[in-house]
Order: C-alpha cells, then sequence, then structure tokens
C-alpha cells in the first residue's frame, strides 16, 4: 500500500475511534475535540485509563497493536464502570463496535481513581498472559526470530533440523 494509503486508513482509523468514544472523553472531564486529532487523541486517552503515555507507542506498532487495541476497548469499559463478564465479551467480539453502544445509549459514570489491579484470579491470569504476549510478540516481530534449519542446503556449516535465532536488526528484516 502507498503512503497516501495508510495515511487515509490511519485518519479512517481515527475517526472511527473518535466518533466511537468522543463522549467518553466529555464524561472524563475532558473537550469533544480532544477524540478527534490524531495522535494527541490516543495520550489523552492513556489519560483517561489511568494508563502510561508509552502505552500510545504499542498503539503504533504492526501486530503488538492489534492485540494493544482489545487491551484499550477492555480498559475503556472499564473506566466508565462496565467490569461485567458480558461487556468484556461483547467489545472484543465486535471488535470494538460495542463501545459506539456504550457512548451513544448508556449512562457515562467516569471512574476516574479505580484500581488498574485484577479484581480475580482469572484476571490476574489473563493479564500476565497479555503481558508475555506483547513482549514476545515485540521481541518476535522486531528483535529476533527462531529458525529450524528445513533442508541439507547448509550441511557443510549447519545440519537439517538444527535451531538457530536470527536477529532482525542485523539482516535488515525488521518492517515497521
Amino acid at each position: 500500500m502507498s503512503w497516501t494509503g495508510w495515511l487515509i486508513f490511519f485518519l479512517v482509523l481515527q475517526v472511527v475511534h473518535a466518533l466511537g468514544t468522543w463522549k467518553m472523553y466529555v464524561a472524563a472531564g475532558r473537550k469533544a475535540w480532544e477524540a478527534f486529532v490524531p495522535v494527541y487523541n490516543a495520550v489523552i486517552f492513556m489519560k483517561i485509563l489511568n494508563r502510561p503515555w508509552w502505552y500510545v507507542f504499542l498503539l503504533f506498532l504492526p501486530v503488538v497493536n492489534l492485540i494493544m487495541f482489545i487491551v484499550v476497548w477492555v480498559e475503556a469499559l472499564r473506566s466508565f464502570g462496565y467490569n461485567k463478564a458480558k461487556d468484556t465479551v461483547l467489545v472484543i467480539a465486535t471488535l470494538g463496535i460495542y463501545l459506539y453502544y456504550i457512548n451513544y445509549t448508556q449512562p457515562l459514570n467516569y471512574v476516574e481513581n479505580r484500581s488498574l489491579h485484577p479484581r480475580t484470579s482469572a484476571g490476574e491470569w489473563t493479564s500476565s498472559i497479555l503481558f508475555a504476549v506483547i513482549a514476545a510478540t515485540i521481541v518476535h516481530t522486531y528483535v529476533m526470530q527462531p529458525f529450524i534449519i528445513p533442508s541439507p542446503s547448509l550441511e557443510k556449516t549447519l545440519l537439517t533440523g538444527d535451531f538457530l535465532f536470527v536477529s532482525k536488526m542485523h539482516y535488515g528484516h525488521v518492517s515497521l
């Protein structure tokens, strides 16, 4: 895809986010226009969710962002008091479209100083597994990747079935 195509995709994604969350910004004491400003809206949304500003970088890392979008959707629900399993399942199953339903039809009661720690052991496990998956995805996608030698073509130096780690930074395979 060309740069123009990516730019259009990015702007459409920003409009979709803004339309689905602008009332949440207002309920959290922010201005509605902040939901419509690219990148700035992500920083403000992390403040609303009580998450560190550097989460924004994770939202822009390809592959990792697919996981982070789900995390942000669930965190948005939690920040407005929607803690039930039903809400979590619905926001994930609808790929975030459930936030539109909450934003436009439900009362938005912002929980400013909510606890960021999971309330159940299942939530604790899910949080830990998500952290591990995100960390592993960053390493696997951007730093190094394991390979198995599939054929005897390198027989003098490596044997078929040998395991090795390949640095993506040294061989130029990092694609941002």
